[in-house]
Order: structure tokens, then C-alpha cells, then sequence
């Protein structure tokens, strides 16, 4: 008995362990808890300390921001004159109510920030919901607006921190009225329009103390989704938000429910303007001999530093060259320079500097009128840039990794898809048969060509293409070896690597950003190795002959040294079988695409409904003439060196028996007529000398047909001297080439009897292709 009560004993003496063990854990909770606090606490603070300065200036929205040229005078100001500013006393209490009870019910009581509502937002946070959720008040929205960029990439824990922190900061330092005031001016309300004094005259034509109850809701209800609640737009989802918010004053006892619903029924269209008389009686300062450089510069500075050009008050300097600007202006839009046969043909040209890609000038169409911010043609991807496609797709990646020489033997005969019925022809529905490279570009035959795609194949066609910039949409195939949707600043850009030996500048336009708080933002574009420093060059000599003797003479700078390419594109058959405006002499676009040693220039012309109107053989030689006339100021008065391209050690000339197969070196002796002077790359020049001496039948192909491509094989004289300068060695090392690629193909007894045409016989685009974007010609 006595050893069960003393059992019993020791049971009770031990049961009151349990609570202490459950206490400590507690503690040690506790104190989990309150490191947690401390070090949230601290890392706070330590973020708030950096964060930037808010002042009044920031928050109003009464400073504009300033774009500069090249030289450092202002020629664009944004923000100012397209707002009207409405200070509180001009604010309905009918907007503030509205406001208030949507976007922020607690505003008048809370310190600036939602302790409530922060707490909910780190609870979605902690559940990876997308995107790091704010909690925001009206105080922090307006914080955000004024100080922070809006690029979701910055939505970070610290941005949050020290918007929290500024936001109590503001809260102190301004009344509610005030904050209300600022954050009603500062919105975003889809068209340009900022702030809600302005988006009452622009959609209402009124002020906002004359707005009505339903007019008050929808534009209190934009700022969450400006272009998703634009009524002109998306009039249902405008009606469905300014019914939302009508509820919201409802909930927040600021209107009855009978109010609310008699509002309800009220048409969104009620009072608003149409679409055109808004935009017609816009306050603008307009200037369209800029405009489309504005509005890249606009897209630019968003996409760079993820500030608001418009409301974030900055100094921005850019690439412009006002004066060439100007010319260009000039040169589109009116017939001193370029006869054009209508208005309605359009065209967009972009100049680069090869040197480094800043974008000089650009135009984004002709004959716009006072239009802002209007249709950039220069930028847009929607239309084929035909032949000036084959230097980067096919004969630029050749050279590169198949060490081609320009005297490469390729067929130009009757060519069909593989694993189709569809035959490519030739611009002139002729065939010369076996033709060097040099004559295949330079007067830009289609079906050698695709032949070289094919040979390099598709996938380092496309890596090559991707070095220069372009990344077409749709999966590269053999046919855009003759064409893609390509914009002029990608290819004025792609071009230029070739001008500068090799290198790719990413093209772009503003190259310093100031802050309101004194802080620089600059930009430049680091260059890529996109190509062989001797792939640039013989590329670069082949184009050459495309001014001098090939499809491109009205390009032709009379002690100018450059190169380029022209490009059509064509008309597929249903299209010219279902409409009579046009005819298979026509084309849809003209593209001209040269350069010097110092720019690159690119212009794109057609019409906008290609299907009514299309280029006949005057105007596509227009783009040619458009260069022509831009590339002649931007040299004289720019005070360009118009030096000419220096050969690299890695490439070497030979004197080719003209249709050697493998390629001969000509003998000494041999008549000039047979000899044709060509580039290698060094390591991959013929060994073989040919032992006859003259006669222009030891090739074996008929004097007519040795007429033919002699004419358009022979170098001018600026590319012959260009090409015999290799005594002077580039002052870096000879590259590297690998083992030529045995490529002997057999001659062909189909060639043409006929000179090859220039871009004065037309240019026809005659290659029945499927896709017609697609199909080029010249």
C-alpha cells in the first residue's frame, strides 16, 4: 500500500513539467516574432533611408519634360500643354466622394498607408500570387506616380518600403485636400490625357465642375485600367467600371441606391464627344517634321528608365541631327528633291550612324499634316523588305561560314520548292545560268539566292540574322531568302555592321535621361561581333557594284563611297487575278537600303492599302532617290570623311579567269575581257593559274552569254581600288578561316542571251511564290 501512495506521488509531482515545457515554446515563439518585427523594423529603415525626395513640384504635376537634339537645343516639350491643372476649390466633392469611396474608403482617417491592407497584401505575397502585391492608398498611388517608375521589374520589397515610407512622410506634410488634389491632377486617363480636369474637357468638352453624376463616375473609375475603360473605345466596359463606382459611393453612404441606378441608366455616350472632335480640339504642340522621332524617343525613355516622359519633368538629350532631320522632312514632302506621284504613296526612313547606332533622323510617313504622335512607318514589321534581305540571310552568313568567295559559281536556272509545284523565277522571267555571287546579288537574282540558303541552311541563316538585330515573327523557310517583315531601323542597323567591319550597334535614340532630382541616367549601345571583319567587307564590295553597275544607279553619289541593295516586293497571282487597280508590272513595296563608312539609311516606300494602289517601274526607283538625295546633304553637310573601305588582311584579291569552275587564277597574258577581280577569304584562294591565254570561248560558255555577265561581274573603278588596297594590313590579326567548302557545280547550257537589266528596266517582281510577302525580287 504504502509503495502505490508513494507511485502516486511521484505521478503528481511530475504532471505540472508539461505546462513549463509548453511556456518555453511559447517564449521562443515570442521571440521569434519580435526578431522578426526588429528586423523588418531595421530593414526598413534601412531602405527608407535611401529613398528618394518628394516635393511639392514632383507631386503637382506642374513640371514638364524637355527634349533636346544632338547639339543641346530644346525642341519638344511634354506635359504641359496637354493639361489642364484644376486646384481644389474647382474640384466637385462629388469626384472626391467618388474617388475616395473606389480607389481608398479609408482615406480621411488613415496615416498614408493601410496597416490592414499591407497585411493582406504580404499574405497574398507569401501565397506567390503574381506580381508583389501593394495595399496601396490613394497617398502611396500618388507617391508612386511622382517619385517611382512604373516598370513592373521594380516592384520590389524595397520600392514598397520606401513608398510606405514616403507615403507617411507626405501624409504629414500635406492636408487630405492637398494630397486629393495632386493625385486627381497626376492621373493617367487613357489618349494622352492626364489628369482629371483635362480628360473632362477632353472627353466632355467642359470643365469638371459642369460634369454630371454618371459623366463624374466614369472618369473617376479610369485610373485602375485607363485603356480598358476608354469609352470611345470599350464604351461597355466603361459603362460596367462607372457603374462600379457608382455602387462604391452606394457601400460608402455618399449616394442613395436610387441615385446610383437612375445614374446607372444613364448611356455612357451621354454629353461624351465622338472620338474625332476629341482629338480634333486637343491642345498639342505639334511639329510632324519631328514627330516620329518623338514618338520612338517617348517609347524609348518608358521602356529604358520606366518613367512617364509626361509627368516625370525630365531633360532628355537624343541621337537627332535636327538638320538632316529637317532635309529628310523636306525631301518626303514636297517634289523638290523626289518626284512623287501622289500623296497617298508613303514611305518611313531611318539614318543610323555606323559607328556607334545612334539614330540621326527618322520619318515615319509624308503628307501627315499636323498629326501627333501619328502612324510610325519607320518602326512598323507589317510589310516584306524583299531583296535587301539576301546580303543578311543568304550571302552574308555564305561568306561567313562556307567561306564563299564573290566568285562563287551558283546556278540561276528553273528552280521549284522542295516538296512543292511552286517555281521561283527571276524578276525578268530569264535565266543566266551559272553566275558568280557578285553578279547574283548585284543584280539581285532570285533564284541563286535561295540556292545559297539552302546551302547555308536555315538555322545559321538565322543565327547570323539574329546577330544583326532581326528575329522575324514567323519560323524562318527558304522563301525569305528573298524577303521578311523587316522595319527600316532594324535594317538601317543590320546594314550598318557591314559598313563598320563587323560590328552590331542595337539602334537607338536618346542617350541621356536627367532626373528632377539631379541624378543622370545614359545610354549607349555596346557593339556585338555580328560577322568576320572580311565578311563585312566583301560583302560591302558586291553592294558597291549594286550602285555602280547593278539595280540601284539612281543611288549613284557622284565621289561618294558606298554600297547598298534595292528590294520589291511582289503581287501573288489571286491577288492580281481579283483586282484591277493593279497589274503584274506593279509591285507592293520598294526598299532601298545603302551606306557609307560614316551612315546607313533606309527607306521603305509603298501605300498603305497596297491592294488599290501599287508601284509602278517609275515609282519603284523612289526609295533609291529618297537615299539618294538624304545620304548627299547628310555627307556635305556633316563634314563625313567619305573615306573609302579599307581591305583586312584576311582577304585577299585574285584575278579570276571569268568562267573558270573551280575558279582559276588568270595567267599572265590573259586578256582583260576574260578576267574578273574577285575577293577570298585568305586561305581559300585557288591555287590553280589557267594556262590559256585570251579567248573569251576557253570557258566554254557562248560570247553572248560572256557579255551578259561581264558588264555586271567587271568592278567599277571605286570598287577596284577598293579591293587592290590590301598592301596595307588592318591592324588586327588575320582571322581565322576554316577549310573552303568544295562547291564545284556543273555549267549550265540554259543562260540567258540577254544583258542582265538594271533597276531602269523596272525591277519587275515576278516570282510566283505562295506567300506573297515573301516573294521579291530585285
Amino acid at each position: 500500500m504504502a509503495t502505490n501512495n508513494s507511485r502516486v506521488a511521484r505521478n503528481s509531482r511530475q504532471k505540472p513539467k508539461r505546462p513549463h515545457y509548453f511556456r518555453r515554446i511559447f517564449l521562443w515563439l515570442i521571440a521569434i516574432v519580435v526578431a522578426i518585427i526588429l528586423l523588418g523594423g531595421g530593414l526598413f529603415t534601412y531602405y527608407a533611408m535611401s529613398a528618394p525626395k518628394v516635393t511639392t513640384a514632383k507631386l503637382s504635376s506642374k513640371s514638364s519634360s524637355v527634349i533636346y537634339d544632338s547639339s543641346g537645343n530644346q525642341i519638344k516639350t511634354l506635359g504641359l500643354e496637354n493639361r489642364t491643372y484644376v486646384s481644389g476649390d474647382q474640384i466637385p466633392q462629388t469626384l472626391k466622394d467618388a474617388v475616395v469611396s473606389t480607389e481608398d474608403r479609408h482615406f480621411y482617417t488613415n496615416i498614408g498607408i493601410d496597416p490592414a491592407r499591407i497585411v493582406g497584401a504580404a499574405f497574398s505575397n507569401a501565397r506567390g500570387e503574381s506580381g508583389l502585391q501593394g495595399g496601396s492608398t490613394l497617398t502611396q498611388q500618388l507617391v508612386k506616380l511622382s517619385v517611382f517608375s512604373t516598370k513592373s521589374s521594380d516592384q520590389t520589397l524595397k520600392r514598397k518600403a520606401q513608398e510606405a515610407w514616403l507615403a507617411l512622410k507626405v501624409d504629414r506634410t500635406y492636408s487630405k485636400d492637398q494630397i486629393l488634389e495632386f493625385y486627381l491632377n497626376k492621373v493617367y486617363l487613357a489618349n494622352g490625357v492626364y489628369g482629371m480636369g483635362t480628360a473632362a474637357d477632353y472627353y466632355y468638352g467642359k470643365s469638371l465642375s459642369q460634369l454630371n453624376l454618371p459623366q463624374l463616375a466614369l472618369i473617376a473609375g479610369m485610373p485602375q485600367a485607363p485603356t480598358t475603360y476608354d469609352p470611345f473605345v470599350n464604351p461597355t466596359a466603361a459603362k460596367s467600371r462607372r457603374d462600379t463606382v457608382l455602387q462604391s459611393m452606394v457601400a460608402n453612404k455618399k449616394l442613395t441606391q436610387q441615385q446610383a441606378n437612375q445614374a446607372k441608366n444613364t448611356p455612357i455616350t451621354d454629353g461624351l464627344k465622338t472620338q474625332a472632335q476629341a482629338q480634333a480640339s486637343e491642345k498639342s504642340e505639334s511639329d510632324p517634321t519631328i514627330d516620329a522621332y518623338v514618338s520612338q524617343v517617348i517609347a524609348e525613355v518608358k521602356r529604358k528608365t520606366g518613367l512617364n516622359p509626361y509627368t516625370s519633368g525630365l531633360k532628355i538629350h537624343t541621337n537627332l541631327n535636327l538638320d538632316v532631320q529637317k532635309r529628310l522632312y523636306n525631301i518626303v514632302n514636297s517634289n523638290d528633291y523626289v518626284n512623287f506621284p501622289d500623296d497617298l504613296l508613303q514611305t518611313g526612313v531611318t539614318m543610323t550612324n555606323v559607328k556607334n547606332g545612334k539614330v540621326m533622323a527618322m520619318i515615319g510617313g509624308r503628307k501627315q499634316g499636323d498629326v501627333q504622335l501619328g502612324l510610325n512607318r519607320a518602326v512598323q514589321t507589317s510589310r516584306s523588305n524583299g531583296s535587301t534581305m539576301k546580303p543578311m540571310l543568304d550571302y552574308g552568313p555564305a561568306i561567313e561560314y562556307l567561306n564563299y568567295s564573290t566568285y562563287q559559281q551558283i546556278n540561276d536556272t528553273k528552280y521549284v520548292y522542295p516538296g512543292t509545284n511552286i517555281q521561283l523565277n527571276d524578276w525578268d522571267f530569264k535565266y543566266m545560268g551559272q553566275i558568280s555571287l557578285r553578279t547574283a546579288l548585284a543584280q539581285s537574282r532570285n533564284v541563286p539566292a535561295v540556292r545559297t540558303l539552302a546551302k547555308v541552311g536555315i538555322n545559321r541563316g538565322g543565327e547570323f540574322l539574329k546577330g544583326l538585330g532581326i528575329t522575324p515573327k514567323q519560323p524562318l523557310t527558304l522563301q525569305n531568302a528573298i524577303g521578311a517583315e523587316v522595319s527600316s531601323l532594324q535594317e538601317s542597323a543590320a546594314y550598318a555592321a557591314f559598313a563598320n567591319g563587323g560590328t552590331y550597334y542595337k539602334p537607338y535614340l536618346i542617350n541621356k535621361v536627367e532626373k528632377p532630382d539631379g541624378t543622370t541616367l545614359s545610354f549607349d549601345a555596346s557593339g556585338k561581333r555580328a560577322m568576320k571583319k572580311s565578311t563585312a567587307y566583301m560583302i560591302t564590295d558586291v553592294l558597291k557594284d549594286v550602285i555602280t553597275d547593278g539595280t540601284g544607279t539612281n543611288a549613284s553619289i557622284s565621289g561618294v563611297h558606298q554600297a547598298g541593295k534595292t528590294g520589291t516586293t511582289n503581287y501573288s497571282t489571286a491577288e492580281l487575278q481579283n483586282n484591277t487597280n493593279i497589274s503584274s508590272s506593279m509591285s507592293k513595296d520598294s526598299w532601298f537600303t545603302g551606306y557609307t563608312p560614316d551612315y546607313a539609311i533606309s527607306v521603305w516606300t509603298g501605300y498603305d492599302q497596297p491592294q488599290q494602289h501599287g508601284l509602278d517601274a517609275t515609282d519603284q526607283r523612289i526609295a533609291g532617290s529618297i537615299y539618294q538625295s538624304l545620304m548627299s546633304y547628310a555627307m556635305t553637310s556633316t563634314g563625313a570623311s567619305n573615306s573609302d573601305w579599307i581591305k583586312p588582311s584576311s582577304v585577299i584579291t585574285e584575278n579570276i579567269l571569268k568562267g573558270s569552275n573551280p575558279a582559276q587564277i588568270a595567267g599572265s597574258g590573259t586578256s582583260s575581257s576574260t578576267i574578273t577581280k574577285e575577293l577570298f577569304v585568305r586561305g581559300t584562294q585557288p591555287k590553280k593559274t589557267s594556262k590559256s591565254v585570251s579567248r573569251s570561248s576557253s570557258s566554254g560558255y557562248s560570247s553572248s552569254f560572256m557579255s551578259s555577265s561581264s558588264s555586271s561581274e567587271q568592278p567599277s573603278s571605286s570598287s577596284s581600288s577598293s579591293a587592290e588596297s590590301s598592301s596595307q594590313p588592318e591592324s588586327s590579326s588575320t582571322e581565322s578561316s576554316s577549310s573552303s567548302e568544295s562547291s564545284s557545280q556543273s555549267s549550265v547550257a540554259e543562260s540567258s542571251s540577254q544583258p542582265a537589266q538594271s533597276e531602269s528596266s523596272a525591277e519587275q517582281n515576278t516570282a510566283s511564290v505562295a506567300q506573297p510577302e515573301t516573294n521579291s525580287q530585285q
